[in-house]
């Protein structure tokens, strides 16, 4: 039952991540990337410490401030190549791409935190990478620098979330996000001075709309760190293609073709497996 609930808020957690990219999408042609990933993660600062300013969330060791720290330089890099890639390429295709980073994941949890790699586990996601590489087939006739920024910022997610992970054994939601908050507003601080212009009212409503749905989103990935295994979380993250497809279609006009349909079905399968073989096994382990 634990990892099924762990599943539970990472399909919120998909859901909550695309509102966010819609938001990305809708400003990405008007406000540099940089600086839009620099004012999501101050308002998400401001955001969370009301919440968390009776929880003594700076009395930690200096070892897990380092922990911290390197997952909110990994972040902040990731997600300003994450901005730059939503500004140049459809929002099914950039979501299809960050599907390499459960790769990246599964490694790394196997390798680091030790966790068995089942598997039913690299059957999910196999079959997720294929649909998102069915999906990108007409993409990689020509290689864009969205595609690339997107690829570079895989592996750094990766590293976020496993540190997320290692985090959730000993410290609080709240202080795990406003730490990510506070290191990833200091990593893009410089990069965003240097290309700086004066947001309008409107552009600074929807990043703090922005930072409260990403904020929830984050939430939401820590409680389904905490409740199961990251290895049986990540095929249910392809879910967010789906979404994905959809909002580009009612929101942007992006109309998905045959690939898109193939990929995202074969997706949906792959976190549908994954979802009844966990149950399967968290039942005959209890």
């Amino acid at each position: 039952m634990k990892n099924k609930a762990g599943i539970l808020w990472m399909v919120a957690t998909t859901v909550l991540f695309v509102i966010v990219t819609a938001v990305v999408r809708y400003l990405g042609s008007e406000m540099h990337p940089i600086q839009a990933a620099f004012l999501r993660y101050a308002f998400g600062v401001v955001l969370i410490i009301p919440f968390c300013l009776r929880a003594s969330l700076f009395r930690i060791p200096f070892s897990r401030l380092r922990l911290h720290a390197l997952r909110g330089v990994a972040h902040g890099i990731a997600i300003m190549l994450w901005f730059f890639a939503m500004m140049r390429l459809p929002i099914a295709e950039v979501t299809a791409l960050s599907f390499m980073t459960p790769v990246f994941i599964i490694i790394g949890a196997s390798v680091f935190l030790k966790e068995r790699f089942y598997r039913h586990r690299a059957i999910a996601v196999a079959l997720g990478i294929a649909g998102g590489l069915i999906i990108l087939q007409p993409g990689f006739r020509v290689i864009d620098l969205g595609a690339i920024a997107q690829l570079v910022a895989a592996p750094l997610f990766a590293v976020s979330m496993l540190i997320a992970k290692n985090l959730t054994r000993n410290e609080s939601n709240g202080h795990i996000l406003l730490m990510l908050s506070v290191f990833c507003t200091l990593t893009l601080t410089l990069p965003a001075i240097a290309i700086w212009r004066q947001p309008t009212l409107e552009e600074l409503s929807w990043l703090f709309l922005c930072a409260f749905f990403a904020t929830a989103g984050h939430y939401c990935m820590t409680m389904a760190f905490r409740s199961a295994e990251i290895a049986a979380l990540q095929p249910i993250t392809f879910l967010q293609l789906v979404w994905a497809t959809l909002m580009g279609l009612f929101l942007f006009g992006e109309q998905p073709n045959f690939w898109v349909w193939l990929g995202g079905g074969i997706i949906v399968i792959s976190a549908t497996y994954n979802a009844r073989k966990e149950r399967t096994v968290r039942s005959l382990s209890d």
